[in-house]
């Protein structure tokens, strides 16, 4: 697989963006088995349900595999990882013979989750992209980190879920911008004032700061829950008769399916045949809009932004300071919900047609190296010998916080030989990780795929691997001397400079003929 990805864990549902270089966007990978396609403005969308099963067998389900199976409702599933964990909550649940908490089961899903990427599509050793809540502490991060590294994926990078809702939408950002992001998901709605950082301020993926924010217990499975309501009432029952209990949450997903249906067309039915009743209710787009008036929907909503705006103002920054509404999360493919917001700021400030996937792609365009800020994110070295100390080490030749493209070389080397007769010669790239050290120890806190905990060594190797990566591993010596050279012979210049891709190029001229065989050759991509 040729490409970067962006994973985006979400409450209710998680995305898998793949970063095409090719046509410069990213795009929702589908995972078997695990996916469930959702309708989306411009077609399906591949999501993941944020849903985990832990069967009796040692056996775990996960997304997609837990709604076929009709278990989502069981007391062994769990749901809400992210929202426990970022809340550091110490709740545990008993299944079977031993207690998991949201922690263990967001690692169990997630690592399940990645391992099966890898498995269906063999990253390459691209950068992934990991999107984090705005405000979310480091304790979120570690735990995310660790998980990434648990599964093989050494080379990842964090970037707060704002900023890349903001890449996704393709918006235009600049340090200064604010922006309203209104994520209505399954269990709630938010509406969050950001600021873009300055880029001295901004650190580690952290890119937003909220300047004020404000939410209801109000999601998508309300509304399901509203139309269950209506359509009893329609046939005069209540959700308290047996033989509707019996039924209820077959109901739920129907109406589910209803509203998402109403999403997109003007019309539809909901239709359902038990042995103790039917059950048939038509809606048109209006009807459906109506019992969301009357359910105070848009007031609320109108509310909740009110007090986020408001909140913002107290900090000297008022509505007309907003660059851009974005709207995530899948309520917001109502298509009334989003006329609110036109309504409110007007349509060419208003963006909801990625609605699901805009995190994940814009994580997945950040891990590609798009950016708001036009600079190198890492250091990048080379790695040599050193014969007195008997040990490799590192020398920056691109040092992090580099402006590109670069109007004169950012390095110069002198290729030497190191041993007799020797034709190729090269130089080993390396990126140098930044990340924040989570333990000085040599060992870790690791989980197996079984959810069991244990204490596991990291070799000099693995610590080695974690701090740096080498780039052009696969085409190393990539200078060839004619004749061969001898030891301590100097026979390459080298120049590198990052064009305007934010490639990192090299020119190369022969010491010993003074002929120039390499001009602005492509070496590797930077992030």
């Amino acid at each position: 697989m040729n490409g970067y990805l962006g994973i985006d864990f979400g409450t209710s549902n998680t995305v898998i963006a793949l970063w095409n270089p090719d046509t410069s966007e990213a795009i929702p990978l589908k995972i078997s088995e695990y996916s469930s396609m959702v309708p989306g403005i411009h077609g399906e969308v591949p999501v993941i349900p944020s849903l985990i099963h832990y069967a009796e067998d040692q056996r775990i389900w996960i997304g997609q595999q837990v709604l076929l199976r009709g278990i989502a409702d069981s007391p062994h599933t769990f749901r809400w990882m992210k929202r426990y964990i970022s809340h550091r909550s110490p709740m545990r649940i008993r299944i079977h013979d031993r207690e998991i908490t949201p922690y263990q089961a967001g690692a169990d899903f997630l690592k399940t989750v990645l391992l099966s990427i890898i498995n269906e599509y063999e990253p390459r050793g691209e950068e992934v992209g990991l999107s984090v809540p705005v405000e979310s502490f480091e304790h979120y991060e570690n735990w995310l980190a660790s998980i990434a590294e648990n599964a093989g994926i050494n080379r990842f990078r964090l970037i707060d879920e704002p900023s890349a809702a903001a890449l996704g939408y393709g918006a235009h950002i600049q340090p200064g911008n604010i922006y309203l992001i209104f994520d209505f998901g399954g269990g709630t709605f938010h509406a969050s004032v950001v600021l873009i950082e300055d880029e001295d301020r901004a650190h580690h993926g952290r890119r937003c700061r909220v300047l004020g924010k404000a939410g209801r217990d109000i999601g998508g499975a309300t509304i399901d829950q509203w139309l269950f309501q209506d359509i009893l009432k329609r046939h005069k029952l209540d959700d308290w008769n047996d033989e509707i209990r019996q039924i209820s949450t077959i109901l739920l997903n129907k109406c589910q399916v209803l509203k998402e249906t109403l999403s997109i067309d003007n019309a539809a039915r909901l239709e359902l045949t038990s042995p103790e009743l039917s059950i048939s209710a038509s809606y048109t787009r209006e009807q459906f809009e109506n019992l969301l008036e009357n359910q105070d929907l848009f007031t609320e909503i109108n509310r909740t932004v009110r007090e986020a705006l408001n909140k913002a103002l107290e900090r000297g920054f008022s509505e007309d300071n907003l660059q851009a509404v974005l709207l995530v999360g899948g309520s917001c493919q109502i298509p009334c919900v989003q006329r609110v917001f036109r309504q409110l700021f007007g349509k060419d400030r208003v963006f909801y047609h990625h609605p699901l996937d805009a995190v994940a792609r814009g994580t997945a365009a950040f891990a590609a190296g798009v950016d708001f800020y036009d600079h190198i994110q890492h250091d990048y070295a080379i790695r040599y010998l050193n014969t007195r100390a008997g040990k490799y080490e590192f020398r920056v030749i691109v040092p992090k916080g580099t402006p590109y493209p670069t109007k004169t070389p950012v390095s110069r080397l002198t290729i030497k030989a190191t041993h007799p007769g020797q034709k190729y010669l090269g130089i080993a790239i390396f990126e140098m990780s930044d990340m924040k050290t989570r333990s000085s120890s040599n060992f870790e806190l690791v989980f197996d795929m079984d959810g069991s905990a244990r204490i596991a060594n990291l070799t000099p190797f693995e610590l080695e691997q974690r701090s740096s990566f080498w780039m052009n591993q696969q085409n190393p010596t990539f200078l060839v001397a004619d004749p061969p050279a001898e030891p301590g012979e100097p026979c390459f210049e080298v120049e590198f400079n990052i064009d305007s891709n934010k490639r990192l190029v090299i020119s190369a001229r022969d010491l010993r003929t003074g002929q120039m065989i390499l001009k602005d050759a492509l070496v590797v991509r930077l992030s």
